[in-house]
């Protein structure tokens, strides 16, 4: 009888591709696991950029992917921060409504958040607002008690530690460009290695699409990337905010818009705004990759959505083009907010998942066969939920190969 180990192999450094190769390495019997990152460190792209929120499950279809992983990703992320000793804080969220309008909706997130099992959310009134955020305004809000904050980079590098403990393997500065199946196995290329393994996943993010057309998937989704900039209170301010403060989503429009976030560090970030990006990592300046704007400017189903979203386009552009009409997005929430209590913080790259109708691609989307697994949608709350996708993809890789 055979004990011979199978090989395994994991495309992609951030929180889930990390998730994933230590589920591996730790549950699946027999495989030998070997994590590929293009860059030079873990977490280096949307895992690294994002606000750290734990999201609590406030917004997603009840029995979609995005809940039942969310709700469950809470969990494993709360025992392994435990674990690992890494800062972690229930600061809580209010959805605030400024508008009667805008309460009427708090409704049905209610009901959503309700049906997925979110603890302790309940709607509050004017009072209430104030005195959980004391400088925010509005007329009615959802509050969320146990939505949390932390650092997803932090995390991320204990879940590799993990990970080599369990007997696997991270190689950085390795680059996979395409994935080929070979009979029973997958070649994998990695610049001018070219090497065979048993099972590949590819949690590529931000080139998922592309990885996932070199091994035969479809075309879409696509992933056409928007820019998320952020701006950071000064310190002297950041006792303005206690926790986060978000706006009721406007089904009009497919961006939340800029809301207040604060950091597991103490900083408060406003922001993002959303607005298309000149290339899928670009953090700052102009840079301008020709082949990410061909590709998205290209792309039927980006024009087909910019049609349909005018309105929201010319408010992330006014957004984008003015740092004032930024902060004023802000202090519609919180109004002792000033322009000049604030700098110019992070980037963040999203990588959007779309059709060729225009439209974005809400939930989560794993695809593949009992070879090879492609991650090709894991949008926000894709951090909070990685301890459970890695779950459910594990489960279902090994399941094909019974």
């Amino acid at each position: 009888m055979s004990h011979t180990k199978k090989r395994a192999a994991v495309v992609g450094g951030g929180i889930v591709g990390v998730s994933v190769a230590r589920q591996l390495a730790r549950e699946a019997d027999g495989f030998e696991v070997t994590l590929f990152e293009k860059e030079d460190r873990l977490a280096a792209h949307q895992t690294g950029h994002n606000s750290g929120v734990v999201h609590a499950g406030l917004y997603y279809e009840p029995g979609s992917l995005k809940a039942t992983l969310c709700r469950r990703g809470v969990g494993l992320l709360r025992e392994a921060v435990r674990e690992h000793r890494i800062p972690y804080e229930e600061c809580g969220k209010i959805v605030v409504a400024l508008d009667e309008k805008q309460a009427s909706r708090l409704d049905d997130i209610h009901a959503r958040a309700t049906a997925n099992g979110v603890p302790g959310v309940r709607l509050i009134d004017r009072d209430e607002i104030t005195q959980l955020e004391p400088h925010a305004q509005g007329i009615r809000a959802l509050h969320s008690p146990h939505t949390a904050i932390v650092d997803y980079a932090a995390l991320t590098a204990a879940l590799s530690e993990d990970l080599r403990a369990a007997g696997g393997s991270v190689r950085l500065g390795e680059e996979v460009t395409a994935l080929e199946r070979h009979g029973r196995a997958v070649r994998l290329t990695a610049g001018s290695l070219t090497e065979e393994f048993d099972l590949v996943i590819a949690c590529a993010g931000l080139h998922s699409d592309r990885l996932a057309r070199t091994a035969g998937e479809p075309d879409e989704p696509r992933i056409v990337p928007f820019y998320g900039d952020y701006f950071l209170m000064h310190a002297s301010k950041s006792h303005l905010v206690n926790g986060l403060i978000y706006p009721v989503p406007d089904p009009r429009y497919p961006f939340l818009g800029v809301h207040l976030t604060k950091r597991i560090d103490g900083a408060v970030l406003l922001g993002p705004n959303a607005f298309l990006s000149s290339g899928r990592e670009v953090y700052e300046g102009r840079r301008f990759v020709p082949r990410d704007v061909r590709e998205a400017l290209g792309f039927a189903g980006f024009w087909r959505f910019a049609a349909r979203n005018l309105p929201a386009a010319a408010r992330e552009a006014r957004t984008a083009l003015s740092s004032r009409r930024f902060v004023a997005e802000a202090r519609k929430y919180v109004p002792a907010l000033a322009h000049h209590d604030v700098t110019r913080g992070p980037r963040g790259i999203r990588a959007q998942a779309m059709d060729g109708r225009g439209a974005l691609v809400d939930d989560f989307v794993i695809s593949g066969t009992e070879h090879i697994v492609h991650v090709r949608n894991a949008p926000s709350p894709g951090a909070t939920s990685a301890l459970a996708i890695a779950e459910h993809i594990v489960r279902e890789a090994v399941r094909r190969r019974s």
